[in-house]
């Protein structure tokens, strides 16, 4: 779990000083890397999706995960707790600023991808926790980080401190594959992977197309569907 605790520090750490810095940034630059966030989850999400879907076992199944993670999170009414609940925190600092939705869309970026998912089950499977790349399977994770602390430092400019909350979440989040490696002993199926990715990857893309303002696709809804094609494949192997 070494590498899983070291991504979440980099993560706060790049969040601090993202934050720091942004009470200072002026509005026309704080709409700039609005817009470059944007473009840039756009990128990151069809990067995540296109090449997985050539990869994929059942081609609808990212459809289904969609349609059924999204029917789940519209009767769990997710997006409207979410901004009720921005809508509070915004009343009580007197600013107006969609942190919550910008924490969703930072613990998107940190937890979908290669890095994240399949390096939690790699550190698992391997005892060694060496710091040298090919050293041990933490690789992947220290990897992840020095993204994630880039990423977290935009993310914290642009919403401020509540993008710290992203490290313990991703932490939960690894933990879990990490659990999967440990306990299942060849950790997660590689066509599991492959659909979390694809499905990631949309998700990803719909958070990406709220921040441009180009279409509200109420992606926390969508959120569910992460979860689908973890329970196709557990169903599949009994």
């Amino acid at each position: 779990m070494l590498g899983s605790i070291f991504n979440a520090t980099t993560i706060i750490i790049g969040g601090a000083i993202g934050a720091s810095l942004g009470t200072g940034i002026k509005e026309k630059y704080k709409t700039i890397l609005f817009n470059a966030l944007g473009l840039a989850c756009l990128v990151l999400g069809i990067n995540s999706a296109l090449p997985n879907m050539a990869k994929s076992e059942y081609p609808v199944l990212f459809i289904a995960s969609l349609a059924i993670g999204g029917v789940i999170g519209a009767r769990l009414d997710l997006q409207g707790r979410i901004d009720r609940a921005n809508a509070r925190l915004n009343q009580k600092s007197g600013k107006e600023n969609n942190s919550l939705q910008g924490l969703m869309t930072g613990f998107l970026l940190y937890a979908i991808g290669t890095f994240s998912v399949v390096g939690p089950v790699l550190s698992a499977l391997s005892p060694s926790h060496g710091w040298a790349f090919g050293e041990s399977a933490n690789t992947f994770l220290y990897t992840n980080a020095t993204l994630d602390f880039v990423t977290s430092a935009v993310l914290a400019a642009s919403y401020g401190w509540i993008m710290i909350l992203a490290a313990p979440m991703l932490f939960c989040w690894q933990t879990i594959f990490y659990c999967l490696g440990y306990f299942c002993g060849d950790g997660m199926p590689e066509p599991m992977r492959v659909e979390l990715s694809i499905v990631g990857g949309v998700l990803i893309i719909s958070s990406g197309l709220s921040i441009l303002g180009i279409k509200d696709c109420k992606t926390v809804n969508l959120l569910p569907s992460l979860l689908i094609p973890i329970i196709f494949y557990v169903i599949k192997g009994l």
